[in-house]
């Protein structure tokens, strides 16, 4: 076909993907599952015909899209959020994957009779959960900001270790590993991915804070650089890229950077065409005619990778840092399946291990299926455990340019629809000596206040600030926004 006909048919696909967002969002379902069934329709038992089946091809795309989704996520992700459940997602993440991969691969192999090597594959393929799933419908409820963060995080750090564990098992015929061997290397993959990303994503920020660039739109696809980036930097020195780029993108998202939002803006815009393109071609990959064999297999497996590895993984690695019983059943339905399992499960096919056709066939279905029970009942279970949003207020939006010969910022502040910045008048704000408002935009007309306007919800407020203050006008703006012109009465200082 000629390049106008691909381009056509790219952008139809595309914008049908778009529509299907929609629809699976209002069934509260991950969206996961509306591209993989459209690539299941143009496929190889679709009216179009199309077959695919190179699992190298699958292999290299899917990392990448990978790669892509972990930097959007931890762009978007809230450090104020995530921070106090560090160390428990840490813990989950590594302690609670492996004694998942524990149980499940005992299921296995006495349930399916699968011998030890694709037992633990399977095991480990299933163990991650899926930061795409993860953060599109977790983000949709009202949930405490403690659990949110560590269910973000965790989706965020464990791909890493599991990549280690398949990439370790995916040899033909392979031995048992030397569990001191294995732990040491993983020990050393993590914490040099960790420290990469970590350094980038500093230096990334520094970089970025102190050099005025011609156009705002180079800022995001510079911070996307870097993230990725950090991938490759980590991979040349054989650590853990998946950590890496998320730490990265950790750093630069939560940084103070110029044009913040724009940043977030088109990291998700990337994150979504990588999601499109990564499922339709899963679906692509997958042959109806293999699956409806591995159902069985696949129910037993699922459910106890649900009600049984998933929730004692949980409750075990989590010991001692404070979370309830509800938080916990929550957190253990929570853990969604996604792209990644499918992903890893075509490691094993590239190395042509025995029998990874079939495992193959049991992640695809376990993803379909336990995505299609877990993603709709997620609100219902977060009610039956009594969970709810401890967030008072929206945040403010914040969208920065420097100004670089008059050494200030040019601040875009958004005031939320819930904010308490409602009714507040410009002179009680008591913003730093070197920061002002210069212009109000409200229903679409501008105007420059005076020190008596009062704010009102919806309205854009222009704020000139020197670099110097900068950082204290943006949290008096946040306290007052979250707790009222008396915010600091109550302790509240707008970190």
């Amino acid at each position: 076909m000629r390049l106008e006909t691909w381009l056509l048919l790219g952008s139809t696909l595309v914008l049908c993907a778009i529509i299907a967002v929609r629809l699976s969002h209002r069934a509260g379902l991950p969206t996961l599952l509306a591209y993989m069934g459209i690539g299941l329709f143009i496929g190889e038992a679709g009216p179009f015909h199309i077959g695919f089946e190179n699992y190298e091809l699958t292999e290299v795309l899917g990392l990448a899209a990978l790669v892509l989704i972990l930097a959007e996520g931890g762009i978007t992700t809230n450090w104020r959020h995530v921070r106090p459940s560090v160390p428990a997602a840490v813990s989950v993440s590594v302690i609670g994957t492996l004694i998942s991969i524990g149980i499940v691969a005992v299921a296995a192999m006495g349930l399916l009779g699968m011998d030890w090597q694709l037992a633990f594959l399977l095991a480990a393929v299933l163990a991650p959960t899926d930061a795409a799933a993860v953060f599109s419908v977790l983000r949709r409820l009202p949930l405490p900001s403690r659990l949110t963060g560590l269910l973000e995080a965790e989706s965020g750090f464990n791909d890493a270790p599991v990549v280690i564990i398949v990439v370790t098992l995916s040899t033909p015929h392979a031995e048992v590993p030397n569990l001191a061997e294995l732990f040491g290397v993983m020990a050393y993959e993590l914490v040099a991915g960790g420290l990469i990303g970590l350094a980038i994503g500093w230096a990334g920020a520094y970089a970025l804070r102190h050099v005025a660039l011609p156009a705002s739109g180079l800022y995001p696809i510079a911070v996307l650089s870097l993230a990725v980036g950090s991938y490759g930097a980590a991979a040349e020195l054989h650590a853990s890229g998946f950590l890496a780029v998320y730490l990265s993108a950790l750093v630069l998202g939560n940084a103070r950077l110029p044009h913040r939002p724009a940043t977030r803006g088109f990291a998700e815009g990337i994150a979504w065409l990588a999601q499109i393109g990564l499922f339709v071609m899963l679906g692509l990959l997958a042959s109806p005619e293999d699956l409806p064999a591995q159902i069985l297999p696949a129910l037993a497996i699922g459910f106890v990778l649900l009600l049984i590895a998933r929730p004692v993984s949980m409750w075990l690695s989590t010991l001692g840092f404070g979370l309830s019983w509800g938080e916990k059943a929550f957190a253990s339905w929570a853990g969604l399946r996604g792209a990644v399992p499918i992903v890893l499960a075509t490691i094993p096919m590239v190395k042509q291990v025995p029998g990874a056709t079939t495992l193959f066939a049991i992640v695809f279905t376990i993803v379909v299926v336990f995505t299609l029970l877990q993603g709709p009942t997620l609100p219902l279970v977060a009610r039956w455990c009594g969970l709810k949003s401890d967030e008072q207020a929206r945040e403010l939006d914040v969208e920065a340019a420097p100004l670089e010969q008059l050494h200030a910022d040019l601040l875009e502040i958004a005031v939320p629809h819930d904010s308490l910045l409602n009714g507040v008048e410009i002179f009680e704000l008591r913003l730093p000596r070197g920061a002002s408002i210069t212009l109000v935009v409200r229903d679409g007309e501008s105007f420059v206040p005076d020190r008596n306007t009062a704010l009102r919800a919806g309205d854009t407020l222009l704020v000139v600030t020197t670099a110097k203050v900068r950082e204290a006008t943006e949290r008096r703006l946040r306290a007052v926004s979250r707790r009222g012109k008396l915010a600091g009465w109550f302790g509240e200082s707008g970190a």
